[in-house]
């Protein structure tokens, strides 16, 4: 189909993308970004209009009100829809900037910020089910919330997307991904100065220093393979490298998916329909905490493994 393999020209690598998110995540953002493209609206203000939908569906998440439940749903697969045609806009017309980068990774942290908030506050009044309704949620809301919230969902979509980015470093090489290292954010945070037309650029890197440190902090096995085979190779990665190591990877990649939105949404949608939003939560701090623990673990041992062999794939 021609609309499909336009969709598919669009994308960073078809590895990491499944046929759910192909056909109804990237296929409608890459018809919006067809329409963007044809008015010439910049990737940027696509971005700031997701960021404003999303934000939005918060407030509608607050009620516990089926038609109002169904609008929030609404508003935020719109704003993941535009979220999706922000970068498909940005690689079709060459718009790429710093600060589309940067609101683009801000865009998801502003949508679930205002939706923790709403059901938190919708929680607080809420009765414990099997209570009889002598028993609400109250102050245990918030901090239930916030963990899963700031901490879980932090990490979880953290570590995936590291772990995408990962697989196209292997998969395409170096200037086809976004894998950035803390020690050259840091580097490259340390070259520029404040007082001077890059101070925006190094107050983009102060926080996203923070943030590549995280990522790393989780997957210290990758690090010292990377590590390891840039001293050896350099970015020419042997070949046989490349391939078993993507064979490790792949099957991963569904995980990484479903640590981020796709998945994450539907069990907030389900819970929020059934009118039992505390759901949601409980979900992310077991279910979805178990998987980032088996991802990582399994990630974390063919690098391993890898980083002990690495004569194997010497070629020269």
């Amino acid at each position: 189909m021609k609309l499909i393999e336009n969709v598919r020209s669009t994308l960073k690598s078809t590895d990491t993308e499944g046929n759910f998110e192909l056909y109804v995540t990237r296929t409608p953002g890459y018809l919006w970004a067809l329409l963007f493209k044809a008015l010439h609206v910049h990737p940027v203000a696509v971005t700031l209009m997701s960021i404003v939908i999303g934000a939005a569906s918060g407030f509608f998440f607050y009620f516990d009100d089926l038609k109002m439940t169904a609008i929030g749903i609404l508003l935020l697969v719109w704003a993941n829809w535009y979220d999706c045609a922000d970068g498909q806009l940005a690689r079709m017309t060459g718009k790429r900037t710093l600060i589309g980068r940067i609101l683009d990774g801000f865009a998801g942290d502003v949508w679930f910020f205002c939706i923790y908030l709403a059901l938190a506050l919708r929680l607080h009044s809420q009765p414990i089910p099997f209570t009889d309704g002598k028993l609400v949620w109250g102050i245990v809301a918030w901090p239930l919330l916030a963990y899963s919230g700031f901490i879980c969902h932090g990490r979880q979509c953290a570590i995936a997307d590291y772990y995408r980015n990962v697989h196209m470093w292997m998969q395409l090489g170096r200037a086809r991904c976004e894998l950035d290292s803390y020690a050259d954010v840091c580097r490259q945070y340390e070259s520029l100065a404040w007082l001077s037309r890059d101070w925006f650029e190094k107050l983009y890197l102060y926080f996203y220093r923070f943030y590549c440190k995280g990522q790393e902090d989780q997957a210290p096995a990758f690090v010292a393979l990377r590590a390891a085979i840039q001293e050896r190779w350099g970015d020419d990665v042997p070949r046989r490298l490349r391939e078993e190591f993507r064979a490790k990877s792949r099957p991963l990649m569904p995980t990484t998916n479903l640590l981020t939105f796709d998945f994450r949404v539907g069990v907030l949608f389900a819970s929020l329909l059934l009118s039992v939003p505390v759901i949601y939560p409980l979900v992310e701090v077991t279910l979805m905490e178990y998987w980032r623990f088996k991802m990582r673990r399994t990630h974390e041992a063919f690098c391993k493994d890898f980083t002990a062999r690495l004569d194997e794939y010497d070629e020269r």
